[in-house]
């Protein structure tokens, strides 16, 4: 394992931080401890679990301008970072106000007359997380703190390419000292994870395909469950009833909020061909208004590309597009200021299946648009793809929207307005195809994922089975 990890900076391109991951011996010391505490803390009724997340919650609250600071000197960026602080403390609250309802048992009476079914509810002992490095705080606890209400333990390992919020999270967590012992977050790479599924019940990861089907498997070996959220190379159809004014704003922020940098991005566009020029016209004349954050990282709406190696990937998306004959109409490259890796909002036209643009996770501001001449057509290329984790689709109405949407194959579609999934958190969805592996994130299942289920089967009556020798 290694000792020393460096951490790039994504604004300047400065090795500037250092993190040492723990020796295997110390993550199975902890997870043992986790688990240990586990027991005391699966006893607590649901409102003293609450209550304890309720005090953290005003821990992050006083300690929101530091984690901010953090965030912002892993990912570049400010607006996100005070999104995903706020963001954090919204589902503190918000899953306070569900889990009651969440965690009841019920009674019921069977269909044979004298044996009853009581239900109980038990929480896995230890549940990992192994998060990205696009929205490191939030995607370090979505799932970690509805694990936390039903009961577990958790231990998070963040993605090691954006650490420096680590520090001031497990601050919080330590001012908290019953919280301090069942919850856990380390700092570590690859290896780091390996340790970590040999030693929990229970995986919840998020990051690339290629990743996710080596945690399935190293889950698959122990039988823990594995909840996975992938990749996502994510369609927008724009039918040629569509209000065009409202379809290039929500494609826009849809395909280039956080830089592209986001699982739920659209990353491909089939408008119908009788609408091609004007709605080329608005989202370019809309993406062209945008502007990088760069000098001043309080200026201008797309900051940089957090992981030099995505920005190798876009790049090779771009030139392989421009290889095949694509049509730039803004942006178009990487470029290198300062040390960092900068991509603006790109609207490109003649393209199609055989490009990389539109058939792997690009993972930036990128805009490819293809048209189609029937809704079948369009149902057809949004289908075409080894992904399926959300959507959207563009009609004047509801219904012809809805009829579309029914069959595309991905987890979440939005209707007439795009990566909605960020922002609503009831909707329960699974991931289709390549794009995930297990229960929903959102809404109540999100929260039931970390029970099993135990029936308890009650003969109420002493009677000789007629079904005995």
């Amino acid at each position: 394992m290694e000792h020393k990890i460096k951490v790039r900076n994504p604004r300047t391109g400065a090795i500037d931080y250092f993190i040492t991951p723990p020796t295997e011996a110390e993550i199975t010391q902890q997870c043992e401890n986790l688990r240990q505490a586990q027991i005391d803390w699966q006893q607590l009724d649901i409102h003293q679990r609450i209550g304890v997340l309720q005090t953290w919650k005003k821990a992050i609250i006083s300690e929101k301008d530091t984690l901010v600071h953090a965030l912002v000197e892993d990912t570049g960026r400010i607006r996100e970072s005070v999104m995903e602080v706020d963001g954090v403390i919204s589902s503190l609250e918000r899953w306070c106000k569900l889990a009651p309802d969440l965690c009841f048992t019920e009674e019921k009476n069977t269909a044979i007359p004298f044996i009853q079914i009581k239900s109980q509810l038990v929480p896995y002992s230890l549940v990992g997380v192994i998060s990205p490095w696009n929205f490191p705080l939030l995607l370090s606890l979505i799932d970690a703190i509805p694990a936390l209400l039903a009961g577990c333990a958790v231990l998070i390992k963040p993605s090691e390419i954006t650490p420096r919020f680590i520090q001031p999270l497990v601050k919080t967590i330590q001012s908290i000292p019953q919280l301090n012992q069942i919850l856990g977050c380390i700092e570590g790479a690859g290896e780091t994870g390996k340790t970590i599924i040999k030693n929990i019940d229970a995986i919840c990861f998020t990051g690339s395909v290629l990743t996710g089907k080596k945690v399935a498997e190293a889950a698959a070996k122990r039988l823990i469950p594995a909840f996975l959220e992938l990749g996502g190379k994510d369609p927008a159809i724009v039918l040629e009833s569509a209000n065009l004014e409202q379809a290039t704003s929500a494609i826009l922020w849809g395909s280039v909020i956080n830089a592209g940098q986001s699982c739920l991005s659209i990353e491909r566009i089939y408008v119908a061909e009788s609408i091609r020029d004007n709605f080329v016209n608005q989202l370019v004349q809309k993406a062209s208004q945008l502007s990088l954050n760069y000098p001043d990282i309080k200026s201008g709406e797309i900051g940089p590309i957090i992981s030099a190696k995505q920005a190798t990937i876009i790049a090779e998306h771009l030139l392989d597009a421009t290889e095949k004959a694509a049509i730039f109409h803004c942006g178009g490259q990487v470029e290198e200021l300062n040390g960092g890796f900068w991509c603006s909002p790109t609207v490109l036209t003649q393209v199609n299946h055989h490009m990389k643009i539109m058939t792997e996770e690009t993972f930036g501001p990128v805009m490819p648009i293809m048209t189609f001449t029937s809704k079948e057509e369009a149902i057809k290329l949004a289908n075409d793809s080894v992904y399926g984790l959300s959507a959207a689709v563009f009609a004047d109405s509801q219904t012809e929207a809805l009829e579309v949407a029914k069959q595309i194959e991905a987890g979440a579609i939005s209707i007439n307005d795009a990566a909605l999934t960020a922002l609503i958190n009831e909707g329960e969805k699974n991931s289709f195809k390549c794009s995930g592996l297990g229960g929903s994130r959102m809404g109540a299942a999100s929260m039931q994922r970390f029970f099993r289920k135990k029936a308890l089967l009650t003969k109420t009556q002493a009677i000789v089975d007629p079904w005995w020798y």
